[in-house]
């Protein structure tokens, strides 16, 4: 009998597009229609992403993406995750009486990074014109679409404190001085005009390389660059902490810097290689998380049933300890990685995974690393003085709506070009719009710490430990492309499907479906940097017996409402060309498309 899912999963072989929102996935598929590649219809969709999910990304945010090119056979890294500006300093915070850097405003901004991202991949592997992946981005943001309810929802909550200390984003967010009505048309002609300009730089430029070429130098030498400095210059905003800052970033911070690819971080589970970025992100953590397992009996435990829920849990709140312990960026820290994946250590680390729940923060004994360990079980029992609700998470937007959240592409062609990429950043909570461009700076700088010895230290050059994380995995000619937004819990979600899609053959669209669950125990990547001892949220549906029983076991659950937990999409290709694709009914939002 055919197991029922709350959406079919898609199935061809030309090519299949999911994505966190329906219409960009609409759009990619378009570019695949039009002969596009796979690379080609992600710029598109993210670029359109930007337009219907702005309080989730934005061109001034971050992108991780993982690129398998089928012509080469090689799997690449793209970072287009900016670096934190020369005047970033811990003494320029410190003085300034912060013990954390705020989660918004513009103390918080790093180098932009998600349109030059973008435009390199489309440089490097794509095969369409600057002007044909921006056209549907400049056409939706200038005749309109449909605004979400999350959107507008986000923009009143930030409605009175924008029209008080951000007016440019007012103007954009609140034209006339209203908030929008969900599902009206919704237009932001200044984007529109922004990416129009770009994309006629890119036009006038004659080739294509040159075009590429001329519309990054354009937004970060040219008239995007003039408009955020113009703007920057002398400008003091109020922020998250209560304070009013001005800005560290510089014309030279945005000139010198260009998004790059790397060799992704691999690891082998059940046959299937994934991959993901290094300790610059948090992906490392899905890998070690499955090291940790590896040494449990996790394939044989009932996939919806207390023991599997009470036993991922337990490794990703070892895996995430050594997170926040070990991570950073490996160009600027030592970050003993080899160690963190090796089967010694993770057999050891498995051997504390005990009936009940752990409320300790247990990062490993590692020699010579031993004082990143104690540091960070000193951080998460830290208040940092802010005691009362923020809005500056962006982790749970559906659970939290005055935060900013994360969007999702995977997509894989009719070739089997592969991509899945995580854009994330400069949301319209993040900071004020740039008057005239319709977009505003990221807040990404909030996941460092002001304390000196760390390998997540404040410093110029560097880049955030971001939360950005897509997997790209294979197996016996099989390639899957993973992800989700949700900050520190997007390896959380992942693992679980993966687990019960590599042990149970759940199919893809019935992984998605099935109950999540996540861990709350460990320090959070965002401004206030609260830990939860302990804390983790399930949904409804995993069955009153499951959730008894785990508290019963020690954990401190909080059952959320129904269909609220993950925003999982994925795609898959057979050894046969048989493409296959799934997006989570959760928010009413997201989609896969192909045939």
């Amino acid at each position: 009998m055919q197991t029922f899912t709350t959406r079919p999963e898609i199935r061809g072989s030309f090519g299949v597009v999911a994505s966190t929102h329906w219409i960009a996935s609409a759009v990619g598929f378009g570019i695949l229609e039009k002969g596009g590649n796979a690379f080609d219809a992600a710029v598109a969709t993210g670029l359109v992403l930007q337009v219907v999910e702005p309080h989730l990304n934005g061109p001034a945010g971050d992108l991780p993406a993982i690129l398998y090119d089928a012509e080469t056979g090689e799997t690449r890294v793209l970072c287009a995750q900016g670096v934190v500006p020369a005047a970033a300093t811990i003494a320029h915070y410190k003085a300034k009486g912060l013990r954390i850097i705020p989660g918004s405003g513009l103390l918080s901004t790093v180098v932009p990074g998600a349109f030059d991202g973008w435009m390199a991949m489309l440089a490097e592997h794509g095969t369409l014109s600057v002007r044909e992946v921006m056209q549907p981005a400049i056409d939706y943001a200038r005749d309109g679409h449909p605004i979400l309810p999350n959107v507008v929802t986000a923009i009143e909550n930030v409605a009175a404190f924008i029209a008080e200390s951000w007016p440019t984003s007012a103007e954009v967010w609140t034209p006339g001085g209203k908030v929008p009505e969900p599902h009206t048309i919704f237009r932001n002609p200044q984007l529109a005009e922004t990416y129009d300009r770009l994309a006629t730089i890119a036009d006038d430029a004659g080739g294509r390389v040159d075009g590429i070429e001329a519309a990054r130098q354009a937004f970060r030498e040219g008239f995007v660059a003039d408009a955020i400095f113009d703007y920057l210059d002398g400008t003091e905003v109020a922020d998250n902490t209560g304070g009013t800052y001005g800005a560290v970033l510089a014309r030279e911070d945005m000139s010198q810097w260009r998004a790059s690819f790397e060799a992704p971080l691999s690891y082998d589970y059940e046959g299937w290689t994934l991959h993901k970025t290094g300790p610059w992100g948090q992906g490392p953590v899905l890998l070690q998380a499955l090291a940790i397992l590896k040494h449990t009996r996790i394939g044989a435990m009932d996939p919806m049933g207390a023991e599997f829920v009470h036993t991922v849990v337990e490794a990703m709140k070892l895996a995430y300890a050594d997170r926040e312990a070990f991570y950073g960026d490996p160009d600027a820290s030592d970050v003993p990685m080899a160690t963190l994946l090796s089967d010694d250590y993770n057999a050891e680390r498995a051997r504390l995974i005990g009936e009940d729940a752990s409320l300790d923060q247990r990062p490993g004994r590692i020699e010579g690393y031993e004082h990143l360990a104690d540091a960070a079980i000193a951080r998460a029992a830290d208040d940092f003085g802010v005691t009362g609700p923020v809005a500056a998470e962006p982790t749970m937007a559906h659970l939290a709506p005055k935060s900013g959240d994360t969007v999702h592409i995977d997509i894989i062609d009719r070739w089997g070009n592969a991509v899945s990429a995580t854009p994330s950043g400069g949301w319209l909570q993040s900071s004020p719009v740039i008057p005239g461009l319709g977009f505003a700076l990221n807040s990404r700088a909030q996941m460092f710490w002001l304390e000196e010895g760390l390998n997540t230290s404040l410093r110029p050059g560097t880049r955030p430990r971001t939360t950005l994380t897509p997997t790209l995995a294979e197996k016996d000619g099989r390639r899957l492309a993973l992800g989700t937004p949700g900050g520190d819990q997007q390896d959380q979600w992942q693992l679980i499907w993966f687990l019960r899609f590599v042990h149970h053959d759940l199919g893809l669209q019935e992984g998605i479906d099935a109950p999540l669950f996540h861990s709350q125990h460990f320090t959070a990547s965002f401004y206030p940097r609260h830990a939860k001892p302990g804390a983790m949220l399930i949904e409804p549906s995993a069955g009153e017996e499951v959730i008894e029983e785990l508290k019963r076991r020690g954990h401190r659950v909080t059952v959320t409402p129904p269909w609220s937990i993950g925003r999982l999409t994925c795609a898959l290709r057979e050894p046969d060309g048989m493409l296959r694709a799934a997006a989570t009914p959760r928010l009413m939002q997201a989609y896969a498309v192909g045939r």
